[in-house]
């Protein structure tokens, strides 16, 4: 069971619906059927109006974004891979564009220069979770204001597909970096060695000096491993290769071959 169910059951919670599609009728009746005064939306499928709109006091949802910025489905890793220093959390009432919704209410923080998309993940679930009470306090409470988002400010946060975590040697030394971070632990950034694929999770920019080559030659491979960018260095600090688990960079390098002069892409 999810750990949302695993909750209700703990807390006492009878009704646990989980349908197949929230597109069958039979979902839409059960949901009305209950009579909610408020739907709480977290980390879920699109809901269709004909459910949504069954909540008295109306349906909102939890982004992971400074809404209108970073609408969709990867909004934590499209702000890491971005660059961005600051993203946040925004509740907003449902309507049947997808995130377009009157904000109810938005706190920002920070994201850290070398923090991964999962660590900021992991600190906004702390942060979302005060946000959805206090969201259902004003709800009830009739305090709630909502705002409309600004469509002229909206950028998009489209799904991440296998071909997008790919690793662009060719980019600049920082945006290889957000990109491997942006994209830690999940679906996790990857670079081909011959025919081997590597996903790499952690990393740092580095300040070699010197010539640094074609991008994506391999420059160290002793204790470090640090590879050329279209301008600049990265020193990758963890990888994984098929089959075994993330290493730390030295460890991996001990048991797999990887000569200097060697390129990734």
């Amino acid at each position: 069971p999810t750990p949302v169910k695993e909750a209700a059951r703990r807390l006492g919670i009878e009704t646990i619906l989980q349908p197949e599609s929230v597109r069958d009728p039979a979902f839409a009746a059960q949901i009305a059927a209950l009579e909610p005064d408020v739907i709480v939306v977290v980390a879920f499928k699109i809901l269709p109006p004909e459910v949504f709109t069954q909540a008295r006091l109306g349906a909102f949802n939890l982004h992971g974004s400074l809404l209108p910025a970073y609408r969709g489905a990867a909004p934590i890793n499209r702000a890491v891979m971005a660059g961005e220093t600051e993203t946040g959390v925004t509740t907003f009432f449902l309507k049947e564009q997808v995130d377009t919704g009157h904000i109810i209410l938005q706190h920002a923080m920070p994201i850290g220069p070398d923090e991964t998309a999962g660590e900021v993940h992991d600190r906004m679930m702390e942060l979302g979770a005060d946000v959805v009470v206090e969201t259902v306090r004003r709800i009830e409470a009739g305090t709630a204001e909502a705002r409309p988002q600004d469509d002229r400010l909206a950028t998009p946060a489209p799904k991440i597909f296998k071909e997008d975590a790919r690793i662009d040697w060719t980019k600049p030394a920082e945006a290889v970096h957000n990109h491997i971070r942006g994209l830690s632990p999940h679906p996790g950034a990857w670079t081909m060695h011959g025919d081997v694929l590597l996903k790499m999770y952690r990393s740092r920019r580095d300040h070699l000096s010197g010539t640094h080559g074609p991008p994506g030659t391999v420059l160290e491979a002793d204790e470090r491993l640090i590879v050329a960018c279209g301008s600049g260095t990265v020193e990758i600090l963890e990888l994984q290769q098929p089959g075994r688990r993330r290493m730390e960079a030295a460890a991996f390098l001990r048991g797999y071959d990887l000569p200097v002069g060697t390129r990734l892409g």
